[in-house]
């Protein structure tokens, strides 16, 4: 090879997020449709508490994609100042509405609230997150229910771009509720699209990157920007980033982006696993409104 060959740099397949979310979209307009025809117009009503502008942003793409899909999104935006019993105030009068279906508090809430308390009063059968503590009792038992929406998109990426879960090991970094914990009790259920070997890891252990450079599949769930490097990632392995954090308005994701370079499969930057979450929002309160009806 002469001096001024160059090496080509290996660029791993990616696996973006889009076209998982509109299979799935597509699956929630039929149903959506059929319950229309019997009478039912599925909702999902919102509640956003002050003025963070991702919170603001995410509400205005839920609210989007419910016009989209056809339905009914009614909307509470609460000022920062409001108390704890204002918030739940409106939730209890969405609890009782038989014309509300599905809720959610978006995520986080002023530090002066407790959003745990918060969760905990939404009716369970209304909880489209997923989130609430019954609907977490389910998961964990491995009986039916609304199941977060990251760790479901999540795998649901995974079985459209025909990644092979079971009987891999899949590393998470990452042991947070919304995510690392919820992902991996679904990853480790008996499931042809799960039935992983699961490790949860965190950066409270010194050597975590022990286990990720071990992973067949690995999971950042973190929110620390850039924390995966291409040193802590197995060569041809899946990488799926799942944390982020937002800096103004600029996504800052966990997994920098040379770890394409030694990844056999990653998600992209943007339009990961953000599409597929707001999917399954929808698939959960779809199903919320053929429960109710």
């Amino acid at each position: 090879m002469s001096e001024n060959s160059s090496t080509a740099v290996a660029t791993a397949r990616l696996l973006p997020g889009a076209p998982v979310a509109e299979r799935l979209f597509g699956e929630i307009t039929e149903r959506a449709n059929a319950l229309r025809a019997r009478g039912v117009e599925p909702s999902l009503a919102t509640i956003l508490v002050g003025d963070d502008d991702a919170s603001a942003g995410y509400i205005r793409i839920k609210q989007r994609q419910a016009a989209e899909l056809g339905f009914v999104s009614p909307h509470t935006h609460l000022p920062a100042s409001a108390t704890q019993d204002d918030l739940t105030e409106v939730i209890t009068n969405y609890n009782n509405d038989p014309g509300v279906h599905g809720m959610l508090v978006q995520y986080p809430t002023p530090k002066h609230l407790d959003y745990d308390a918060a969760l905990s009063l939404i009716d369970p059968a209304k909880d489209v997150d997923g989130m609430h503590p019954l609907n977490l009792g389910k998961l964990a038992a491995g009986i039916p229910g609304p199941l977060p929406c990251t760790p479901a998109g999540i795998e649901e990426l995974l079985a459209f771009h025909g990644i092979q879960v079971a009987g891999r090991e899949v590393v998470i970094l990452g042991r947070g509720a919304t995510l690392g914990r919820p992902l991996a009790m679904l990853l480790a259920q008996k499931r042809p699209t799960a039935n992983a070997a699961v490790t949860v890891v965190h950066t409270g252990v010194p050597d975590w990157d022990r286990y990720t450079r071990r992973a067949d599949i690995l999971v950042a769930a973190v929110g620390v920007p850039g924390i995966i490097k291409p040193e802590h990632v197995k060569p041809g392995s899946v990488v799926i980033g799942g944390g982020v954090r937002y800096e103004g308005r600029r996504l800052l994701p966990d997994v920098d982006e040379s770890c394409a370079e030694v990844a056999g499969a990653i998600t992209p930057r943007v339009g990961g696993v953000g599409p597929t979450t707001v999917a399954m929002l929808f698939r959960n309160a779809v199903a919320a409104a053929e429960r109710a009806s």
